[in-house]
Parts: structure tokens; sequence; C-alpha cells
């Protein structure tokens, strides 16, 4: 049986240095994609965006500059709090998203109680998957 651990909150997109919107968001973590981490933005909406990164990644930013590319994760304070930024790009757009480090924290702990890491290659089943796809 696998466990799914999810949070909704509101991070902050940024849009200028002194400017934010509120956007509403789900993390999730499934323990059938233990090495993945997913955030929903727009839950509310007809159309939410989804992205899917690794939780490492996600983990290693809450301490310093983590990613290339598509996601990068960094530690920072805003307006006097400490919060987790993620820079996530792609060819439609980039946006910048800043959410209390707190929070992520609080949620990550709960996915390591599931998850410890190291122990996601248990959950994988990577044999019974190769016997399905080979017909065995």
């Amino acid at each position: 049986m696998h466990t799914v651990v999810e949070r909704e909150l509101e991070i902050d997109l940024v849009l200028a240095p002194d400017r934010t919107v509120p956007v509403p968001c789900r993390l999730s973590y499934r323990t059938a994609d233990p090495y993945a981490v997913n955030i929903t933005f727009h839950v509310t909406s007809d159309s939410p965006v989804s992205w899917t990164f690794a939780r490492e990644l996600l983990m290693e930013g809450l301490f310093r500059p983590a990613g290339h590319g598509d996601v990068r994760v960094w530690p920072t304070t805003a307006e006097g709090r400490s919060v987790v930024c993620m820079a996530l790009s792609s060819p439609d757009g980039d946006a910048l998203l800043e959410v209390p480090d707190r929070a992520v924290t609080a949620w990550l702990e709960r996915t390591l109680r599931e998850v410890a890491p190291g122990a996601e290659p248990e959950l994988l089943c990577l044999e019974e998957g190769l016997r399905h796809l080979l017909g065995a």
C-alpha cells in the first residue's frame, strides 16, 4: 500500500522586488514515486499547473542553492522572514516563488518519516515491473 503526504498552502509569486501575489498550491509526495515531489499551482482553478522534481533537490535547497536548469531552489530571507525560493523555467515562461521555510520543512519531515533517504529503492518494485514488462 502506498502513502500520499500532501499540504495545501499559499505561496508568493514574485512579480517585482517589492510586489508578490499569493498563489494557492499543493505539495504532494507519493511513496509510489519515492524520489519525486510534486507542486501543483492554482489547485482551485480549471487548469492547474504541476511541476515534479527530486525530493532531494528540495531538501538541499533548504540549506544552500541547489538545482540547475528548469528547477532551482535556495534559502533566503524576505521582509525579515526565512523563505525558500523556487525558480521554475519552461518554454512557456519563468516563475520565482517564495514559500516560508517552516512550511516546507514540516512537510518534508513528514515525507521523510514515510521514506527515509536511501530507502527509496525498496519501494520501486523493479523486479515486479520487469516481470510484468517481460510477460514472465
